[in-house]
């Protein structure tokens, strides 16, 4: 299964300065629960900001220029296709985890979002999530973390 997983904020922000403008850990604690034991997907500005592949996930570093020193559990894809392709061989689930020019490229193959709502809005926010990514998609569920915050599960409707 293809899943897109975002925190986002009422602005529709997502990032500020190469980075989450914000720090909640129940949020973090849940994404790391969530996709452990996966392979996530993600763009050169998500791969910076992060700086290093992330424990027990196979990291998937979507780029057409950027260059990788080889490290273990990372792969270097050229193209959406090629992304695709490796995911037929995956174990486990693919997360899109960003940015917002990834999750548009695979907007159309993500099969359920997890949205974690963030109740606030950022100022100076330089990267945000088209404002219509649930298109096509159903609230299934929503799972209430620690600090108040609400993750929204949709999955895609039936066509």
């Amino acid at each position: 299964m293809i899943i897109g997983i975002v925190a986002i904020a009422e602005n529709q922000a997502i990032g500020k300065d190469g980075k989450l403008p914000w720090h909640y850990p129940a949020d973090l604690k849940f994404f790391k629960q969530t996709t452990s034991g996966n392979a996530i997907v993600m763009g050169a500005n998500t791969w910076a900001s992060i700086a290093r592949p992330l424990p027990n996930r196979l990291s998937v570093v979507l780029s057409r220029s950027l260059e990788i020193e080889h490290e273990p559990n990372v792969v270097l894809t050229r193209s959406r296709d090629e992304v695709l392709a490796l995911a037929q061989f995956l174990k486990g689930d693919l997360y899109v985890i960003g940015g917002s020019r990834t999750y548009e490229s695979f907007g159309d193959v993500i099969d359920r979002w997890l949205v974690t709502r963030i109740p606030e809005t950022v100022d100076g926010a330089d990267v945000f999530m088209p404002q219509n990514f649930l298109d096509g998609f159903a609230l299934s569920d929503t799972i209430i973390l620690d600090g108040g915050l609400a993750v929204e599960r949709y999955d895609r409707a039936a066509s």
